[in-house]
């Protein structure tokens, strides 16, 4: 797109003007900081004089529906036969509704375009056809710490799919009190997934980076914290009356 500017002499700001975008915005699609959209193709097409070849690289480009961190893991999870998770601060993205998911992308700092979230919550959507969709279904944990569910984020809708969710045949589901919560319980979210190959992988996030690991001592470290905070969980039928708690006092 650059060079097709450069060649039609077009400058930054005549082609942002057109576009109805900022030079900035435009500077950093040319850069490939960010995604160029089908719009700001077809006008610099017309403009830049490209007769339909900028606008027929639409077809090409594709928003990356999931951040680069996670990418692997994504790759990984479509593969799975097992997961074994633990999340102490968000509702697990297996576990979202449309509206928490939307409401955690939306409010992300540096702030994402509109395309970005729209493609970002239908991905979330999306990823959870793992709960019912496999054959054979796949075997799915989840380990709550209750601080998750007091959020003033997690609504009555949300707490209630998180009973629907719970009573699927492959999917438990377990909380974690505070005054049952070990010291790596407060550790951060971890994940256990097992493939069809059998490959073994252990998943750690944190704010600014992530870890995906088939490392045996990694993965053998993160099962027995796994282990430790599912002992001190209460019983999926405890944590069920728990969240049936919580839903009555919203």
């Amino acid at each position: 797109m650059k060079r097709w500017r450069i060649k039609a002499n077009v400058t930054r700001e005549e082609l942002a003007a057109a576009s109805n975008y900022s030079p900035d915005t435009i500077k950093s699609m040319e850069q490939g900081v960010r995604m160029p959209t089908p719009r700001v193709l077809d006008v610099a097409d017309e403009l830049c004089r490209a007769e339909g070849l900028l606008s027929a690289a639409k077809e090409y480009l594709q928003r990356e529906r999931f951040p680069a961190r996670a990418q692997d893991f994504m790759e990984r999870e479509r593969d799975a036969i097992s997961r074994l998770s633990y999340e102490v601060a968000l509702i697990p993205g297996l576990l979202q509704t449309k509206g928490y998911a939307r409401n955690l992308i939306e409010n992300r700092l540096p702030p994402l375009d509109e395309g970005t979230v729209e493609e970002r919550v239908a991905a979330r959507m999306e990823r959870q056809a793992i709960l019912t969709d496999r054959k054979p279904p796949v075997a799915l944990h989840f380990v709550i710490y209750e601080a998750v569910l007091r959020s003033p984020q997690v609504d009555a809708e949300q707490l209630r799919h998180l009973l629907e969710v719970s009573r699927l045949r492959n999917v438990v589901l377990q909380v974690l009190p505070f005054e049952r919560a070990i010291s790596d319980a407060l550790m951060g979210p971890m994940v256990l997934l097992e493939t069809r190959d059998h490959e073994r992988f252990a998943f750690t996030e944190g704010p600014f980076a992530s870890e995906l690991s088939a490392d045996p001592d990694v993965v053998s470290r993160v099962t027995e914290r796994l282990s430790m905070i599912r002992a001190q969980a209460l019983s999926p039928a405890e944590s069920a009356r728990f969240i049936e708690g919580m839903v009555d006092q919203q």
